[in-house]
């Protein structure tokens, strides 16, 4: 929702930029705060390139860029789709990660969802088709961080979040120096503050949290925060945003939740015996 706000008078690249950047200062001050240190060597500042790049500087413009014609209820739900990449990946990636017949049923099921969703987005022309399919590479994207996040070296979570932003802020500011973007007095103070909630909130706090859940959780497990993603960010477009609201995506909805629920339901079995 925020980012659709976002994107009313602020371009992509601009959003991604301040997004990161907004992260990385407020991650840094808290390394300080903890009397923390960042790392100094080489290897370590590869991969935080590495999942600055996967898990922040191109989902966020994938989803900004696409936003600006896909609305933020379409979005979330598209999103949806990572905790069934995530699932196929950590099969083969994560030990212990395996799948069952409830996981492939529920995959199939998700991504049938998924494509009922897309019909109405296909049905709105070319550049609709390729924001759709942007958010939905998104959503890869952040599948393929948290099998990242979970095979590389760990970090202390606040210190792997400052690095990880600052790697992706110096990633993304050549980029935003020469790309032609709006000037400063056509952004709206509500797309401005819409921006530093993205950079403090989902960004800078929120990567603190990814980096904690994985560690103690597994990346399948965070995925499931895709519960809630879809239908925060439909029901808050409509209600908030007044989003047209219709019978196919409420459908859809549903048949991507069952389909995430199906993946999980085996694991929730064994658990309880």
């Amino acid at each position: 929702m925020f980012t659709a706000i976002s994107v009313e008078t602020i371009d992509p690249i601009s959003i991604v930029f301040f997004r990161v950047l907004i992260g990385a200062i407020i991650l840094t001050i808290a390394v300080y705060i903890k009397r923390l240190q960042l790392p100094f060597s080489l290897n370590a500042w590869l991969i935080f390139v590495l999942f600055g790049i996967v898990g922040n500087s191109l989902p966020f413009f994938l989803i900004s860029w696409g936003q600006q014609t896909v609305n933020s209820g379409i979005a979330g739900m598209i999103m949806a789709v990572m905790p069934l990449i995530t699932m196929i990946l950590a099969h083969y990636f994560v030990e212990g990660e395996v799948l069952s017949r409830y996981k492939i049923f529920g995959f199939v099921l998700g991504l049938s969802g998924v494509s009922i969703l897309l019909g109405p987005v296909f049905e709105g022309g070319f550049h609709a088709v390729i924001s759709g399919m942007a958010i939905f590479i998104a959503a890869t994207s952040y599948a393929v961080n948290s099998i990242l996040v979970r095979r590389l070296p760990r970090f202390n979570p606040i210190v792997a979040g400052a690095g990880v932003l600052i790697a992706a802020s110096v990633f993304v500011l050549p980029i935003w120096l020469f790309q032609q973007h709006n000037n400063f007095d056509q952004i709206s103070l509500r797309s401005a503050l819409s921006v530093v909630w993205l950079g403090i909130g989902p960004t800078g706090i929120a990567t603190i949290i990814l980096f904690l859940v994985i560690e103690r959780a597994g990346p399948s497990f965070l995925s499931t925060i895709n519960y809630l993603i879809p239908v925060v960010a439909f029901f808050a477009g409509v209600m908030i945003l007044s989003e047209p609201i219709d019978n196919s995506s409420i459908i859809a909805l549903i048949i991507i939740l069952l389909g995430i629920a199906l993946t999980r339901f085996r694991s929730a079995h064994l658990a309880r015996s």
